[in-house]
């Protein structure tokens, strides 16, 4: 293993779900690779023929409002975001390795990779287990529905029923 691995934790902490992709942020992307933002983006304006917008997208003025109201806002780089971040999907991440040629890139590239197929593989195996589960529950007697339902119950996301609190504007 190589000594400069990163923990899978903390790529995984990097990924957001935005416009139902999965996706991180150019500075996220830029500090792992250990290059400054300004350079990562430089290179991509370069290459801008290799990112179309399945690859890379920049948030719009409202998502990029309510991203910064998420974070707070800052003088600082660290806090909060000043400029309407590159977002890049699995794909994008995967061509950022064509247009950034260090060795560092190339490894935590593969990394990053890796974090990708390790979330997809999670999310098509729970898929696949509450598919049996349906199948399962259709053959057996009413006796066994208070476990499939318990079962159920188990595999469904709890972040989806979280009911957040405080002051709602209206839209």
């Amino acid at each position: 293993m190589k000594k400069n691995m990163l923990p899978a934790e903390i790529i995984e902490s990097k990924i957001y779900l935005i416009r139902k992709h999965k996706v991180m942020l150019d500075r996220d992307l830029a500090e792992l690779y250990g290059v400054e933002t300004k350079n990562l983006k430089r290179q991509v304006k370069r290459n801008i023929n290799r990112f179309p917008p399945e690859f890379m997208f920049i948030l719009s003025k409202k998502e990029f409002e309510d991203w910064r109201c998420q974070f707070g806002t800052s003088n600082s780089d660290k806090m909060g975001l000043r400029y309407s971040p590159m977002m890049f999907t699995e794909q994008g991440v995967a061509m950022l390795s064509s247009v950034l040629n260090s060795e560092r890139a190339i490894q935590v590239n593969i990394q990053i990779m890796k974090t990708f197929i390790r979330i997809r593989e999670m999310l098509t195996n729970n898929e696949e287990l509450r598919r049996r589960l349906d199948e399962m529950e259709s053959k057996y007697d009413k006796n066994f529905q208070v476990v499939f339902r318990a079962i159920k119950h188990l595999l469904t996301d709890p972040k989806s029923k979280v009911t957040k609190i405080g002051f709602k504007p209206d839209k």
